[in-house]
């Protein structure tokens, strides 16, 4: 059986080695010399993870699909040996201790069997003591400065997403956390913080990728509404008139095109065209599916 060793850090710190000694995960903090606390706090411990479906993403390959042993030093809370694995609470639904449900401040003393959920979309755990935060209600979103693809993407479809590239960590963290958005990354420090309540982690790099991903991931599909938002500010769209924009559109466009959008912020004009198509071919190859007027 594989195994971790989680070093005890003070300050919340953990330092996380593997067996073949290789620091797999560390969280900060001062290393707490040999006078500075109760030399009981010293002993080693050991408890059995096994983190389940999706968040095995987060593991080196062996680690992944089994049990694995994780040796510590103190009673850390069993949220700082999640996160010293590399697995943000972000992404953690259920923790069950010995086949009991805890939550992320429960302590380990040693001899413990973990198991470790990712949220739950088919099963009824309403029961137990779940950990994540509520749903929210209308799925709003802030995208991190590597994800300005995934954002106008994102906005093609009618969704909410805030972009902007010099968005700074602490930025997108404080408007998550004012407004109510889920954070979009793939900088797993952010989801690790601990004021962060909704967020989630993008596993693929190529963008039509992140977005069926995204859209699998947080059941999109009922919230797809095309050409209600703009790909360019994220601002509210509206149907205008040709007429009244007619001195903005190029003549080959008049000619071709008679339905038109207007972004009440940036006033960008918008219509369905060669550009849409292959957009909406793009989306048909990865199986995302679109109920769209004859518009």
């Amino acid at each position: 059986m594989q195994c971790y060793l989680i070093r005890a850090i003070q300050g919340s710190g953990f330092q996380s080695i593997d067996n073949r000694g290789k620091t797999v995960a560390s969280l900060p903090g001062k290393e707490v010399a040999g006078g500075d606390v109760n030399r009981h706090a010293f002993i080693k411990r050991e408890a059995i993870f096994r983190f389940y479906a999706e968040l095995n993403d987060f593991l080196p390959k062996r680690y992944r699909q089994c049990d694995h042993r994780v040796s510590f030093i103190g009673q850390p809370a069993v949220k700082d040996l999640i996160e010293a694995q590399q697995v943000p609470h972000t992404e953690v639904d259920l923790i069950l201790l010995n086949g009991q449900p805890v939550s992320f401040s429960h302590p380990l003393r040693g001899g413990e069997r973990v198991a470790v959920y990712p949220v739950f979309e088919r099963f009824d755990i309403q029961s137990m003591n779940r950990l994540r935060p509520a749903p929210l209600r209308y799925p709003r979103f802030i995208a991190d400065v590597h994800l300005g693809r995934l954002a106008r993407y994102l906005r093609i479809l009618g969704l909410d997403v805030l972009y902007q590239n010099d968005y700074e960590d602490e930025t997108i963290i404080a408007i998550s956390q004012q407004i109510h958005r889920i954070i979009l990354t793939r900088d797993l420090g952010i989801l690790k913080n601990g004021r962060v309540t909704h967020g989630y982690w993008l596993r693929n790099t190529d963008p039509v990728k992140q977005l069926k991903e995204v859209v699998q991931a947080l059941q999109l599909e009922s919230n797809f509404k095309p050409f209600a938002r703009c790909c360019v500010c994220n601002g509210q769209l509206q149907s205008v008139s040709a007429e009244q924009i007619w001195h903005r559109i190029p003549p080959d466009t008049r000619r071709y095109y008679d339905t038109f959008y207007l972004c009440d912020a940036c006033q960008q004009v918008f219509w369905k065209g060669s550009h849409y198509a292959r957009i909406l071919a793009q989306l048909k190859e990865e199986g995302i599916k679109l109920q769209l007027d004859s518009a």
